[in-house]
């Protein structure tokens, strides 16, 4: 067996270990997924949910492609690991994985 020092990085999470403490985050992950959506000068948002906006599966816009779609809210739960605030909203958008349209789209 071989010590090969402390861990520093894992499944796309970052480890950074002190003598008292262990601090653990995904921004590069993160980063990459704004990426990989061109996402990269979206603004932020105080609130994760925006007030007034109702969701259904009947919903009257233009519908995406469902492959993308399933693919950002993937990247999105696996972002909850280190970011469990956003894990509602990202519960709540995924219930429409089936027929998604852009504004479950704008949601996530």
């Amino acid at each position: 067996m071989i010590d090969i020092d402390l861990m520093s990085y894992y499944l796309e999470i970052e480890i950074k270990q002190g003598k008292d403490r262990i601090f653990v985050n995904q921004e590069k992950f993160a980063k990459e997924v704004l990426e990989k959506f061109k996402m990269e000068d979206c603004a932020r948002v105080n609130t994760l949910i925006e007030c007034g906006v109702k969701m259904s599966n009947n919903d009257e816009w233009e519908k995406i492609n469902s492959t993308t779609f399933k693919s950002l809210v993937r990247s999105l739960r696996y972002l909850t690991c280190t970011r469990p605030y956003i894990l509602f909203r990202v519960r709540l958008v995924s219930r429409f994985m089936k027929t998604p349209t852009m504004t479950h789209f704008k949601a996530l």
